[in-house]
Formats: structure tokens, C-alpha cells, sequence
């Protein structure tokens, strides 16, 4: 903080709060590379406490849960935008990275001098939009390790005392697919007659499916859909346990669909299984949770998003009618 000129902020509220002070500050500092703010809270962290078993009579540490103080390190990389580093004061010092892609892809399309429009998180305009999907297709999950290890070497140095180095896994991801419109006039009809459809039309069958699963009558997770309101306009969500895909308008220029997941294991794929006595062999298996899964990722989630399309463009349209 000291060498970048920050103060460390305190703050008592949720996340938002904190997305909105950062953009203030970006508005007055400009968008260059550097350290853009720190934020400090008291939140819920992964910790040890000293234990005695009685019968062993064995002394060691064990996982326990509480809070200690955390800190937001707020940065803008050169090449992945604006990120952020959540770190915990306490061990283990479980270290939590986000990023936005779309940030990613904004600096490869002005590397590759393609013109775009971009607000906040999506595109309203690509003068090329089949070769930005060729950049996006190519994502550099090498370069964003070395961006991760720089960062937790920089900002919690404590980590190098662990042998074992850092393990980066993927906690959340979501892969959005943008259908740009030409004008809000064109979206707006077709948008509120598709969710007011897909929020009673959508059986549990048929979310398993959008999400590549089949719906085995054992499932005994959450599976289910919601329709909320919000400022910006209406969102569907549907869910199968901590995975799921979600459709809302942006800006009403744009159709979103987006497929989540908060435990990647859900998906599976082909790939090397290696068997506790050594050997391996090529199968299909849960998806591993390190980053090295994203380009596997990204397929299969665009594969999700696609599959909704699909079912979206056999809703009947009665734009015409209506007008």
C-alpha cells in the first residue's frame, strides 16, 4: 500500500460495495497497469486449531472454520484487466483470484487491431466477431499460472515457505454466450415473451440436459428454476445442485446465456486417469478442478449454452401478433 500510494480500506458490506468504490477510483486514476486499491474485511476463512486425542494420545492440527481479517489486493495486469487477490491472514492462506475474460479478450482484439465497443462485461460490437472467438478459443491458462504465482508471491511471501508450492484450482467459472442485437427495439418483445415461456416450460428433465446429463431417478440434489426481477431487467435461472445455466438481457442490446458451476467435478470428459498403483488409463471421469481444465471447461460449457439456444428457438414467437 505504502509503495503504491493506497490507502487500506476497511469495509463492513458486501462485495458490491466494493465493485463500486473500485470503479470510482479507476474513473479518477485511469485504467493503467498497478495496484488500483486494497480492501481489508473480517469474513469466514478455512483454519487450524491445535488438538489432543485422548485415546491416541496424539497432538496435531485439524481442519476447523472462523473469521480473520482478509485483505483485496485490487490490481490492473497488462494483460488480464482488472483482478483482484483475496488473502486470509490466518493459515492455511487459502488465496482467492478473480478475473474477467472479457478484459483478457479486450486486450488481445486492440494486440490484433480489431475495433470493438465494449461496456463493462460484454460487447455490444466486434467489427470481427469469428476471429475474436478464435482469441477467446485460444485462452492462455500457462500465462495466467505464472500471472497467479507472481501474485501470491508479491502479496502473501509467507507461501514460500511451503515445499509443495501453491495448488491453483478453479473454485467458480462461468462461460457466457452474448447474442448481440442491433437495437433494443428488436430484443425487448422476444426477450419478455421467452422468459415469461421458459419460466414454466422448463421441466427437471430438461435442465439435466442443457447441463449434458442424463436425470437418473436416484438424483437427490437441488434441481428446480427461478425467475427474479432485477433493476436491469428479468433473469431465468436454472439449477442442478451447484451447477447450472441462467439467461438474462444486458444493456437490452444483448441476450445472455450463461452456464455456472461451482463444483466442476460435475462435468466429465475423456482424459488420463491415473490408478493408485501407477498405472493409467484414457476414460471418461469428472472433470479435475485444476486450471489446466479450462479449455476442456469452456467446451463443455459452451456446449450447455448451445443446447439452450437450441431449445430457446423453438419457442413460438408472437411479436408480430402483439404489434
Amino acid at each position: 500500500a505504502a509503495e503504491n500510494g493506497v490507502d487500506i480500506e476497511f469495509v463492513r458490506k458486501s462485495k458490491d460495495s466494493k465493485e463500486e468504490r473500485i470503479q470510482q477510483i479507476i474513473a479518477k486514476r485511469g485504467d493503467h497497469p498497478g495496484i488500483v486499491h486494497i480492501f481489508s474485511a473480517m469474513e469466514s476463512c478455512t483454519a487450524f486449531k491445535p488438538w489432543h486425542d485422548k485415546q491416541t494420545h496424539d497432538t496435531f492440527f485439524k481442519w476447523d472454520s472462523g473469521r480473520c481479517l482478509h485483505y483485496y489486493v485490487y490490481f490492473i495486469d497488462q494483460e488480464f484487466g482488472l483482478c483482484y487477490l483475496r488473502i486470509p491472514t490466518w493459515a492455511p492462506f487459502r488465496l482467492q483470484f478473480y478475473f474477467n475474460g472479457h478484459n483478457w479478450l479486450a486486450r488481445e482484439l486492440d494486440k490484433k487491431g480489431i475495433g470493438y465497443e465494449q461496456v463493462e462485461n460484454a460487447f455490444v460490437r466486434i467489427d470481427d466477431f469469428e476471429q475474436a472467438q478464435k482469441l477467446a478459443d485460444r485462452f492462455p491458462v500457462k500465462r495466467l499460472h505464472r500471472l497467479l504465482d507472481r501474485c501470491a508471491q508479491r502479496f502473501c511471501p509467507v507461501i514460500s515457505r511451503f515445499r509443495s508450492g501453491v495448488h491453483w484450482s478453479i473454485m467458480q467459472a462461468e462461460y457466457a454466450m452474448d447474442v448481440v442485437f442491433q437495437a433494443p427495439t428488436r430484443l425487448t418483445p422476444i426477450y419478455e415473451e421467452l422468459v415469461r415461456t421458459l419460466s414454466h416450460a422448463v421441466k427437471p428433465n430438461q435442465v439435466s440436459m442443457f447441463l449434458g446429463k442424463r436425470l437418473d431417478p436416484r438424483y437427490e440434489g437441488e434441481l428446480g428454476g427461478q425467475f427474479s426481477t432485477r433493476i436491469e431487467g428479468h433473469c431465468i435461472r436454472h439449477y442442478m445442485g451447484n451447477n447450472g445455466i441462467k439467461m438474462y438481457d444486458k444493456y437490452g442490446r444483448i441476450l445472455r446465456i450463461e452456464t455456472f458451476s461451482n463444483d466442476i467435478s460435475f462435468f466429465k470428459h475423456h482424459r488420463r486417469v491415473e490408478h493408485r498403483d501407477g498405472t493409467y488409463s484414457y476414460q471418461t471421469a469428472s472433470m479435475r478442478k485444476t486450471i489446466y481444465s479450462l479449455p476442456e471447461l469452456a467446451k463443455l460449457m459452451n456446449a450447455c449454452n448451445r443446447r439452450y439456444l437450441e431449445f430457446l428457438s423453438a419457442v413460438d414467437d408472437p411479436t408480430n401478433g402483439i404489434q
